[in-house]
């Protein structure tokens, strides 16, 4: 299974236009505001000497810091132009990265072989992958985690469109980090509720922990604060 053209050419067009610097992406939130406090979920449940794969990774913001929580951290991205950015940015291989599709089962067993069973960190994927392709995601991230790994993924909630509503109404309107995903086709879908236990517990994994969270844009306010989406986390394993 590949993921659409479009999909597929709006993420290689906003990397290949990006700087791949932290923070220009609207998502691209300092770690400590992003994996420094979402880890924190992970690590009751999670074997710290098994590698973390950071799946959506970009340019590697978060999976720089993933790697001084585990023993190896691999970012993960659909985007070539993302991985030449992480890899550029990451002169002294702090982590490393690959170019991988995973809705492609065939890759993404590719990619267990090699690791063996791992850690998964997933921020604000699924909502942007088409809907036909969340099923081959959540079992990519089943065939990762094997018998031994754990997973983490962050999803917003609906009450997340209003807010970046609310965010783009502000004066001056939209923000560049804003008019870019817009520029770019990258369509921010929903996660409805309910569905994140259901792939995964399609997929073979049972949803071990899960809470609300707040997903930390690089976006401000015009008051200075963070923008911040309303979110849910899960950790999810075989039993």
């Amino acid at each position: 299974m590949t993921v659409s053209e479009r999909y597929r050419t709006a993420w290689e067009g906003f990397w290949e236009q990006s700087s791949g610097e932290q923070g220009e992406p609207f998502w691209d939130a300092d770690p400590a505001l992003t994996a420094r406090r979402d880890v924190e979920h992970l690590t009751p449940y999670a074997d710290p000497s098994l590698p973390v794969a950071d799946l959506g990774c970009g340019n590697g913001t978060q999976t720089r810091f993933l790697a001084t929580r585990f023993t190896r951290a691999v970012g993960v991205d659909l985007s070539a132009a993302a991985v030449a950015h992480a890899r550029r940015i990451d002169p002294s291989g702090v982590a490393t990265y690959e170019q991988l599709n995973l809705a492609d089962p065939v890759q993404a067993g590719a990619l267990h072989e090699r690791l063996g069973d791992s850690n998964v960190y997933m921020r604000a994927v699924l909502h942007q992958s088409d809907r036909e392709d969340r099923p081959a995601v959540a079992a990519a991230v089943a065939r990762l985690v094997g018998a031994s790994g754990r997973a983490l993924l962050l999803e917003p909630t609906g009450q997340a469109k209003e807010v970046i509503a609310a965010v783009a109404a502000q004066p001056g309107g939209p923000s560049l980090k804003l008019r870019r995903v817009k520029e770019h086709d990258l369509r921010p879908g929903e996660v409805a509720e309910g569905e994140i236990a259901a792939l995964l517990g399609a997929a073979g994994l049972t949803v071990l922990a899960e809470g609300d969270t707040a997903l930390a844009m690089s976006e401000t306010r015009t008051d200075g604060s963070t923008v911040e989406l309303p979110g849910r986390w899960f950790v999810a394993g075989r039993p």
